[in-house]
């Protein structure tokens, strides 16, 4: 068994990677597992009915070591997938315990130079990094900057890292996005995705959007979390309230990301945003913070400045201000690049299991 362990089914784009690639394994005829501390979110029609659930009803990870060593225990599974770097680290630390022959990949989901100063416990993280990435069998970075990131600071040896890029499942997410859905009041339609929390940044979008003294262009939010109740008072507070749309998680985002001029990312930190990855699978082009990650790596692959990067506010506000407002509702052409279709990630996955 391949066994899967996440804390929940919320909508964050490391749930989808992960499901991802259990769909993609299940699919292949692999034998597949997943354990989650909560069965709660709305990712969890994702996984394939075939596929087994174990719930451990715990929430947190405190409360999570015990039942998760029992439960690996009973399962014995040949391969472990993890992805998010709290669970990493505790996978790695009761290894020994398991006396178990399991092989052990971890995926990291966010730049560690930017993410760990922003984590509650950045010394003890940061220490466990050091100490325990190296141990696996596998660590998976989403780019090259994440790479050199783990060989210099943390002393992971190149020989057990490997590039995987997310995989997304082109057809299927051309196939949801229509028909198309906007906001539109013949003006440049925005759009934003992701976890309503300070690292997602958009406290600061709302700003720059009220910057552009458009009463025409509209932005729509996608996803819940923490602060939204602080954003819809911040939108009333800037007088963009009714060019606003804050339409909480979105089972489709896809017909938003479609029926968008372009979709707009302004983390403060980030791995690989899949946002930016299905956006551009829609035919829509991204405005990007530099913080997100490996966004770079992806602008380089494609054409005529598809995805741009900025490193200051005032760059980010003057790219949205060359954004013309475009009234076609038709199908766009993707503009992802190969390499991120989910055919080729999961291909690799399943030779990294194999090895």
């Amino acid at each position: 068994m391949i066994l899967f362990i996440l804390p929940c089914f919320s909508g964050g784009g490391a749930e989808r990677v992960s499901l991802t690639l259990l769909k993609g394994l299940y699919e292949k005829g692999y034998s597949v597992g997943l354990i989650v501390f909560d069965q709660n979110g709305p990712l969890s029609s994702i996984v394939p009915d075939g596929v087994p659930i174990y719930n451990l009803g715990t929430i947190a990870l405190r409360r999570s070591i015990v039942p998760l060593i029992k439960k690996i225990q009973q399962l014995k599974p040949k391969v472990i997938f993890s992805t998010f770097g709290y669970i990493n680290v505790a996978l790695l630390a009761i290894r020994w315990i398991l006396k178990l022959k399991i092989k052990l990949l971890v995926r990291e989901a966010n730049l560690p130079s930017i993410s760990l100063p922003n984590n509650s416990w950045e010394k003890l993280m940061t220490a466990s990094y050091r100490l325990l990435y190296p141990k696996a069998d596998k660590l998976i970075c989403r780019s090259i900057r994440m790479v050199d990131e783990f060989t210099s600071t943390f002393s992971v040896p190149e020989s057990i890292i490997e590039l995987l890029p997310n995989p997304i499942d082109v057809d299927a997410i051309r196939e949801l996005s229509m028909p198309i859905k906007c906001f539109d009041k013949e003006g440049v339609r925005y759009v934003a995705s992701g976890r309503l929390t300070f690292q997602k940044g958009f406290d600061r979008l709302l700003y720059w959007f009220s910057e552009l003294n458009d009463e025409k262009s509209t932005l729509v939010i996608l996803g819940d979390g923490n602060d939204k109740s602080a954003l819809i008072q911040q939108a009333k507070d800037l007088n963009i309230q009714n060019q606003v749309k804050f339409l909480g998680f979105c089972d489709n985002p896809w017909q938003w990301y479609a029926g968008a001029d372009v979709t707009l990312i302004s983390s403060r930190w980030e791995g690989m945003p899949n946002v930016a990855l299905e956006s551009l699978a829609c035919g829509t082009p991204v405005i990007s913070t530099i913080e997100s990650g490996g966004v770079a790596e992806i602008a380089r692959q494609v054409r005529n400045n598809e995805l741009i990067v900025v490193s200051s506010h005032t760059s980010f506000i003057d790219e949205m201000l060359k954004i013309k407002p475009n009234s076609t509702k038709t199908t766009k052409v993707s503009l992802l690049p190969e390499i991120y279709h989910a055919k080729s990630s999961i291909s690799a996955f399943e030779k990294l299991i194999n090895l």
